[in-house]
């Protein structure tokens, strides 16, 4: 089984890590009466809180081409190595986004996003060069 299928899962959960985040983290938790309604009370967060939110819904954004990528990847029969690799550097990325997401540090998290982006797209270059 290829490493990259494990990223896959983390990128798949790393959603709930960061909410989990926005939720508990900080002065202003969510109260066990909020979680009747959750998207409401993460709408009106502040802070390091509502990017953690953000940084979530960024997150579900950036797994389908991923996931995609992972598996087109090992269908088309390209190295297990750089499939592997090109994974494991897009969490490490992806997990680098939140945090600069969450400390308001804007062009880092941009330039991370970009390089993220670029795993996705090496990828199918990958796949296409199988």
């Amino acid at each position: 089984m290829l490493l990259a299928y494990w990223c896959v899962l983390i990128a798949a959960l790393m959603p709930t890590a960061f909410v989990g985040y926005a939720k508990f983290a900080g002065q202003n938790k969510m109260p066990p009466q909020a979680n009747a309604h959750p998207r409401e009370w993460l709408e009106q967060a502040e802070g390091k809180q509502k990017r953690a939110y953000w940084a979530q819904l960024n997150a579900f954004e950036a797994f389908p081409p991923f996931a995609a990528g992972v598996i087109i990847a090992a269908v088309a029969g390209a190295s297990a190595t750089a499939i592997n690799t090109l994974a494991v550097v897009f969490i490490i990325l992806r997990v680098m986004y939140g945090v600069c997401y969450i400390k308001d540090l804007a062009t880092a998290r941009s330039m991370v996003w970009g390089l993220a982006m670029l795993c996705v797209v090496g990828l199918f270059v990958v796949a296409a060069a199988a």
